[in-house]
């Protein structure tokens, strides 16, 4: 089983940061798939949080979408970062398809900005369970220090 115990929101947000900045080392495509592969850590320790073995198995083509859907069975509030999953996944598809198209480093800046959103919304959701269906509603539990 993955360990979550190497896994800290606030490394992660940093390392969201340093890859998807237009300064950062290396050519984009492998920053957006280490974008994706975050993404999954996300997941992943989501699912080792409530005792599952986070899939190996893909979806779409994706093994980020295999782990939400693995991720919101029982718990229908999870489903909402969904379109997040996927949208993190369209970003990738972007900037692997065309890396020289002339908006790839914004299409990067992008795939940070989502996921890094996927971030607060899990760190959000494995803080208040209840938290609402819409990822926003994490900003009060990061307002407070929580």
């Amino acid at each position: 089983m993955e360990t979550t115990a190497e896994f800290s929101f606030d490394t992660i947000e940093a390392r969201i940061d340093s890859v998807s900045a237009r300064d950062s080392v290396g050519d984009v495509v492998n920053r957006s798939q280490h974008l994706i592969s975050i993404g999954e850590q996300i997941m992943s320790a989501w699912l080792v949080a409530h005792d599952q073995e986070p899939t190996t198995e893909t979806k779409e083509g994706f093994r980020l979408i295999a782990l939400h859907r693995q991720g919101c069975k029982g718990d229908p509030s999870f489903n909402a970062c969904r379109e997040t999953c996927r949208e993190l996944a369209y970003h990738h598809n972007l900037i692997t398809n065309d890396p020289d198209h002339p908006d790839v480093y914004k299409r990067l800046t992008m795939a940070g900005m989502v996921a890094k959103h996927l971030c607060l919304f899990v760190g959000g959701k494995m803080q208040v369970a209840e938290l609402g269906e819409f990822c926003c509603s994490s900003r009060p539990i990061r307002a407070n220090g929580g």
